[in-house]
């Protein structure tokens, strides 16, 4: 069974998942910034993946970013894999203004985060979920055995 990194659990809200990926909303008001967890253990970096599933995560970052890019009306996606915090593999892709707190610099240690309010945050889900739905696999506790992953 794959497991999610407990900080990446304390800091997003669970959307959905994709093929591969765990689809997370990053508890932060201030972008739409969703974090895809390829539900793999034991991977840290790109190389850990196997060929298709590095395939499968650029089609799944491709599709949250065209999808939110127009959703949300971005001036930029930022798309980054960092791993120095939370070593497990994750991306995030934020969208970003140029009148939002951190613009024109990066997001991370700009300033703390602003937690979405309970209704804010359940409005969000719902959209993001509605942008995304028709990607969606039904088994959020599926094998983390490539053989079970089903690609579009």
């Amino acid at each position: 069974m794959f497991i999610l990194d407990q900080r990446l659990q304390n800091d997003t809200v669970l959307i959905g998942r994709l093929p591969l990926c765990q689809v997370l909303l990053m508890n932060d008001k201030r972008y739409p910034w969703v974090i895809l967890v390829p539900a793999r253990n034991d991977v840290f970096e790109y190389y850990h993946l196997s060929e298709d599933d590095r395939i499968q995560l650029m089609k799944e970052s491709t599709l949250v970013v065209e999808k939110m890019a127009d959703h949300f009306s971005a001036k930029s996606m930022n798309i980054a894999a960092l791993g120095n915090v939370v070593p497990q593999l994750h991306q995030h892709h934020v969208c970003r203004y140029t009148d939002d707190p951190a613009w024109p610099g990066p997001v991370w240690g700009h300033s703390p985060a602003v937690n979405y309010s309970a209704d804010e945050l359940e409005v969000r889900v719902k959209e993001l979920q509605s942008l995304l739905q028709q990607h969606f696999v039904e088994d959020l506790e599926a094998e983390d055995d490539a053989e079970n992953v089903v690609y579009w």
